[in-house]
């Protein structure tokens, strides 16, 4: 709907990333800017904070703070992980929505995630069309996956991508030092799609590659990984770097990590982790040879520090866009990146329906795979690379980067 006068509501769901605020300020700056936008409310924790009431008033935040945003990681807002069921099984939290977005005037929504967030996103704009309620709902990509269906790649993913590049460099200088063998094997996370660990192989611009890579897209066979690792050792003084993801798998279908997946999250998706110690323990106890295990968890998706300017950029931009097409009178859409064919990289931003953008996952090309499963084809290399260009520039305090500190004024009702 065009012409629509209201408040807008802008919220974060799911896993953070480095630059997951770079979009919100680029969301706030424009919102802030747009004649028929009211008010411009931040959500605590996600579509939760819609439901509990619980927001902020974005308007009364110092403008220097909204732009530290830029360069702040994690979720400023509070993020969360919570489905809403189908509306024809349960319609209360719809209902709920609906009571607050009447009672706020909210003609605007953004909702800023990855694919289970999209699908959140793609069921309230439908129940909003439906139920009368006049409210454009525009999806901000996130996710270091890079998974997500519709856009080249997804804000987060080339900074992410950086640091576990410039990580696994640094960890291969220091695991090759001594002229004893090790057996270095890095986790890095990506359930079903391999993005983030085929980043690893990036390292090897640098000069200091790793050797070996594993992804999900391909089933995994323990006594081949062996073998590979000692051919490896065999011609590298006993020393081997591997990058293996999270959710690599068996050819049955069992993730390798799976046993120690005793619970899982709220979308029904077992939490792993552990698979570098799993796999470190098989080759100590077949080669013999010296082994560590190493998990970057966390780390990969919150080193703002180490981000890319391209990304962060990007990820601003993607924000920006998303309320200008709101304004503009679309609903029901994502924003996307749209690679141009040129020799130097650049993109477009384009839109595309939320329903083909959730729940669905994006994989690496089966042909980026080398043949024996076990690396990356310079094809996965001329893709990443131009995404991670360029050096972020952020103001400092006493030698430390200087985070946004929002006030965050109560607008709802908690």
């Amino acid at each position: 709907m065009k012409n629509l006068v209201g408040a807008c509501m802008f919220a974060q769901s799911g896993g953070p990333t480095s630059v997951i605020n770079s979009s919100a300020a680029g969301v706030f700056t424009e919102a802030l800017n747009q004649k028929n936008i009211t008010a411009v409310y931040g959500a605590a924790h996600g579509i939760k904070g819609i439901l509990n009431e619980d927001f902020y008033d974005i308007g009364k935040e110092d403008m220097q703070e909204i732009l530290y945003l830029k360069n702040t990681p994690s979720s400023a807002l509070g993020s969360v992980r919570y489905k809403l069921k189908d509306v024809s099984v349960d319609p209360t939290d719809y209902n709920r929505i609906l009571e607050v977005f009447k009672k706020y005037n909210i003609r605007y929504f953004f909702y800023n995630g990855g694919n289970d967030s999209m699908d959140t996103c793609n069921k309230i704009s439908k129940f909003m069309a439906s139920s009368g309620w006049d409210c454009n709902v525009i999806g901000v990509p996130k996710t270091i996956d890079n998974d997500l269906m519709g856009t080249d790649h997804c804000p987060g993913f080339a900074s992410a991508a950086k640091y576990v590049a410039t990580t696994c460099a640094e960890i291969a200088l220091d695991a090759r030092v001594y002229d004893t063998g090790l057996v270095c094997i890095i986790e890095i996370m990506g359930r079903n799609a391999g993005w983030l660990t085929a980043s690893a192989a990036l390292a090897k611009v640098a000069g200091q590659g790793v050797d070996l890579i594993y992804l999900p897209e391909r089933p995994f066979d323990m006594d081949k990984f062996v073998e590979q690792v000692s051919e490896v050792c065999k011609k590298n003084n006993n020393k081997c770097i591997v990058a293996v993801s999270e959710g690599i798998r068996f050819a049955d279908g069992r993730y390798v990590g799976e046993f120690k997946a005793s619970t899982t999250d709220l979308f029904g998706h077992a939490q792993l982790g552990g698979v570098c110690g799993i796999l470190a323990s098989v080759i100590k106890e077949k080669l013999g040879v010296k082994t560590r295990a190493i998990e970057f968890s966390l780390m990969q998706r919150c080193a703002a520090h180490l981000g890319s300017k391209i990304d962060v950029e990007e990820a601003f931009t993607a924000g920006r866009k998303a309320v200008q097409a709101a304004c503009e009178g679309h609903t029901d859409k994502m924003v996307c990146y749209v690679r141009k064919d040129q020799k130097e990289y650049a993109i477009d931003y384009e839109l595309v329906p939320l329903e083909g953008c959730a729940n669905t996952e994006k994989k690496i090309p089966d042909n980026w795979i080398t043949e024996d499963g076990a690396n990356v084809t310079q094809d996965f290399i001329d893709y990443a690379l131009p995404l991670i260009q360029g050096q972020v520039e952020f103001a400092t305090e006493n030698g430390l980067p200087r985070y946004a500190r929002l006030d965050k004024y109560q607008a709802g009702r908690k």
